[in-house]
């Protein structure tokens, strides 16, 4: 990575730290709150591509691995990834990549406002939310012994919100990439 990258990489990681501080969401009878931190990982992945994206949200997991208290509600440590959030934890990398893809292919694809924002959408809900449901759902139901229809009925809750983030990381993305295009200034190999 150029200088450049690293910089950039770096930024994103710590807006995904700042985002994942805010004041989580307790939800009842569930131990996953709702946070602001998948948009951070929508936001990564839409504006850095795959791989510089996927660099982020990596940098902000090796973080939380160390110990440093970047996670909802301050916390931090390996133990984090064998709980209940575990999961979601792994999927917002892939989730970041999988975004990234999309999100380059859309930008390239047409370079009308609407085009455009429908598809850093598109790529916010499939990298954001269907990658990391994927994964997160699965294990939350196997670390707290729920079924795994019952843990995809809980995660419900959640949708609302999460297509929310994913229409702000659109927005916020089309907008920016007007001025700066970040998932287009590299070329294919990024």
């Amino acid at each position: 990575m150029r200088t450049r990258d690293t910089v950039t990489v770096a930024m994103f990681a710590a807006l995904i730290v700042v985002l994942s501080l805010a004041p989580p969401i307790p939800v009842p009878a569930l131990p996953v709150p709702i946070t602001l931190q998948v948009l951070g990982v929508m936001l990564a992945g839409c504006m850095l591509g795959p791989v510089r994206g996927a660099a982020a949200v990596g940098l902000y997991l090796l973080l939380a691995a160390v110990g440093l208290p970047v996670l909802p509600g301050g916390r931090g440590g390996l133990g984090v990834y064998a709980g209940p959030t575990g999961g979601f934890l792994v999927g917002m990398f892939l989730g970041a990549a999988v975004c990234g893809a999309i999100a380059r292919t859309a930008a390239r694809a047409g370079r009308s406002t609407l085009v455009a924002m429908a598809g850093y959408f598109l790529a916010s809900l499939a990298g954001g939310l269907v990658v990391v449901y994927a994964v997160g759902i699965p294990w939350l139901a196997v670390v707290t012994g729920m079924t795994l229809t019952k843990a995809a009925l809980a995660m419900v809750v959640f949708l609302p919100a999460d297509i929310v983030k994913a229409v702000v990381a659109a927005v916020i993305s089309q907008r920016v990439s007007r001025v700066w295009s970040f998932s287009r200034d590299r070329g294919p190999a990024i």
